[in-house]
C-alpha cells in the first residue's frame, strides 16, 4: 500500500515538473512553438493514461471482486434470473466502456496536432448519426426487455399448487414486522388507529370500538407477529406481502438477489424460493457468522443505517418445530384469554384431600 502510495506521489511529482519545464520551454522558443510541445506531451500523457487506467480497472477487479456478491452462488432460485441480468449487462457495457476509452484516449495521442496533417471538417453523417442510434437503441431494449420479464416473474406470485409460505412484511421507523397467518391461514384485518408500540405494533383489530365503527377479527387472534427475525423454508416458495406503517422503506435482500418498496397505503410483494439453509450457506462461504440479512434500501431517517433484520432460511422439518412454539400476537396482549395459561391453572387447581390413614 505504501510502495502503491509512493509510486502515485512520483508520478505527479514527474508531471509537475514536466509541466514547469514546458514553462522554461515557452519563454525560450516562444508561445507558438510552445503549444505544439504541450500537445504533443498531452498526447503521450493521454496514451499512458489509457494503459494505466485499463490496468487500474484489471487490478481492482481482481483485488475485490472476491468481496462482492456475484462471488457468491444467488440464495435464490430467482436470484439465478437477476444474475444472469446483471452479467449480461455488464459484459455489454463492459466491452463498450473498453472500446469507447481505448478510442477517445488513442485518438487523442495519434491525432495530435501536426503541421503535416490537416484538419477535415464535415458538417454532418446520416449514416454515423443512424449507427450509434439504432445500436444502443437495440441493445437497450434488449436489457429492457430481459428486466420487465424477470420483474413480472418475481411480483407476479408463486404458481398454482407450489404451497407458498405467506410472510407479512412491515416497515417501521426503524425496525422489520413480520407476521405469519395462524392455523386458518388467514391474515386478520389491521387498523391504522389502533396501532400500539406496546402491545399491537400492526394495529390489528382486536375488539369491538364503536367509535371507530370497527368489529374484532377473530381471523387475528392466530396471528404470529414478530420483529426482528423472519424464519423461510428452504425449496419452499415464500411471498412477502409488503406494507409500510410511516414512510418509504424498501425490503433488501442482498444475497437473494431480490428487492422491492414498501410503500404506505400500497401493498406490494414478491416471491423467491431459498436455495441454501443459513447453515448450508455458512459452510459455502466458509463462515461461521455468516447470516443472511434484510436491509432498508431507502433512505428512511436517521436511524436508517440500523433498520436491519435476520432471515433465518431452515428445513421445513425445523420450521414446523419453529412455528409450533410461536403464541399468537393476541395472547400476548390478552394473556387471560390464553388457552394454554388456562390449562395451566386447571391442572394448578385445588387437591383432592385425602383421608388419614387411622
Amino acid at each position: 500500500m505504501y510502495l502503491i502510495i509512493a509510486v502515485i506521489i512520483l508520478v505527479f511529482l514527474i508531471i509537475f515538473q514536466i509541466a514547469k519545464a514546458s514553462e522554461y520551454v515557452a519563454v525560450l522558443k516562444g508561445e507558438e512553438q510552445n503549444r505544439k510541445q504541450t500537445n504533443k506531451v498531452n498526447g503521450f500523457l493521454m496514451f499512458g493514461f489509457m494503459i494505466m487506467g485499463l490496468i487500474g480497472v484489471w487490478y481492482c477487479n481482481e483485488l475485490y471482486f472476491k468481496k462482492t456478491l456475484l462471488a457468491l452462488p444467488s440464495a435464490s432460485e430467482q436470484g439465478e434470473k437477476i444474475d444472469s441480468m446483471l452479467w449480461v449487462t455488464l459484459a455489454i457495457t463492459g466491452v463498450v466502456f473498453i472500446i469507447t476509452q481505448i478510442i477517445l484516449f488513442w485518438f487523442a495521442f495519434r491525432y495530435q496536432e501536426s503541421d503535416k496533417r490537416k484538419v477535415y471538417f464535415f458538417h454532418e453523417s446520416n449514416k454515423l448519426e443512424l449507427l450509434w442510434t439504432v445500436v444502443p437503441a437495440i441493445f437497450l431494449t434488449v436489457l429492457v426487455v430481459i428486466g420487465l420479464r424477470n420483474w413480472n416473474y418475481i411480483t407476479g406470485g408463486p404458481p398454482e399448487g407450489s404451497n407458498p409460505l405467506r410472510v407479512e412484511v412491515t416497515g417501521a421507523q426503524f425496525k422489520w414486522i413480520f407476521r405469519y397467518p395462524g392455523k386458518d391461514d388467514q391474515f386478520g384485518k389491521k387498523y391504522y388507529k389502533v396501532i400500539d408500540n406496546a402491545n399491537n405494533s400492526l394495529g390489528l383489530v382486536w375488539r369491538d370500538s364503536a367509535a371507530l365503527n370497527m368489529k374484532d377479527d377473530p381471523a387475528t387472534h392466530d396471528d404470529i407477529v414478530m420483529e426482528s427475525t423472519v424464519y423461510v423454508v428452504k425449496d419452499r416458495p415464500v411471498k412477502f406481502i409488503i406494507g409500510s406503517r410511516d414512510v418509504i422503506h424498501d425490503v433488501g435482500l442482498s444475497q437473494f438477489r431480490m428487492k422491492m418498496d414498501a410503500v404506505p397505503g400500497i401493498p406490494t410483494t414478491l416471491w423467491f424460493t431459498p436455495k441454501y439453509t443459513t447453515t448450508e450457506m455458512k459452510k459455502i462461504t466458509g463462515n461461521p457468522d455468516f447470516i443472511y440479512e434484510i436491509s432498508c434500501d431507502q433512505m428512511c431517517g436517521n436511524s436508517h443505517y440500523a433498520m436491519r433484520g435476520i432471515v433465518q432460511v431452515v428445513t421445513q422439518e425445523e420450521f414446523d418445530v419453529w412455528m409450533a412454539k410461536q403464541k399468537p400476537a393476541y395472547y400476548d396482549a390478552f394473556p387471560e384469554k390464553d388457552p394454554a395459561k388456562k390449562d395451566t391453572a386447571a391442572v394448578k387447581g385445588p387437591l383432592a384431600v385425602v383421608p388419614a390413614k387411622k
